[in-house]
């Protein structure tokens, strides 16, 4: 098994979606918040290879994971799982009242534009609901760096997350929505 010195490399790493609680110790979490309004809560952390999202709401909980393929997570609960490569959109729609759409992408780029996208996300990061930049692996490379953006609604709420992978000049953008669905 390799050792990864502060990110594992951009391909091995998996999208997970669970209806249930993930333990936070599976996923190394080093950093997190907690964001909330009158019908729901969440809990966002930053871990080794990506993040963690648990939304908790009056009928249930969804926990979004990204990380490496290496993580040992759990199989019960689990009602997603892809690879994170590419581009991909996935939707679902729980009996509970909850929609749940997420966007997520892998972007290999040149390394002249790494550099300027990691420097746009180190400032964006000043402002992030959570951030957290690891050590450096090198002393040419940056730092990798991972940030939350959040958008709180009444009846939801939006995640924009940003993790770079120096290494393999890469950057993984995920945008997760949940949304409560009002009764009728």
């Amino acid at each position: 098994m390799p050792v990864h010195v502060s990110r594992p490399d951009v391909g091995t790493l998996v999208f997970r979606l669970f209806n249930r609680p993930v333990h936070p110790e599976l996923v190394s979490v080093c950093a997190e918040a907690t964001v909330g309004h009158e019908l729901w809560s969440a809990r966002l952390a930053l871990c080794h290879a990506g993040h963690m999202i648990s939304f908790r709401y009056p009928h249930g909980l969804l926990c979004e994971v990204a990380t490496s393929a290496e993580t040992p997570l759990p199989k019960a609960g689990q009602i997603l799982s892809r690879r994170l490569k590419g581009q991909r959109n996935d939707s679902i729609e729980d009996t509970a009242g909850l929609l749940y759409h997420v966007s997520y992408q892998v972007e290999k780029v040149e390394p002249e534009i790494f550099l300027h996208l990691h420097e746009e996300l180190q400032i964006d990061a000043l402002k992030a609901q959570v951030a957290h930049q690891f050590p450096q692996a090198g002393r040419l490379a940056p730092a990798p760096l991972s940030l939350i953006q959040t958008d709180i609604q009444p009846l939801g709420l939006v995640v924009h997350s940003f993790h770079t992978f120096p290494d393999n000049c890469a950057v993984v953008k995920t945008q997760s929505l949940f949304e409560l669905q009002r009764p009728t």
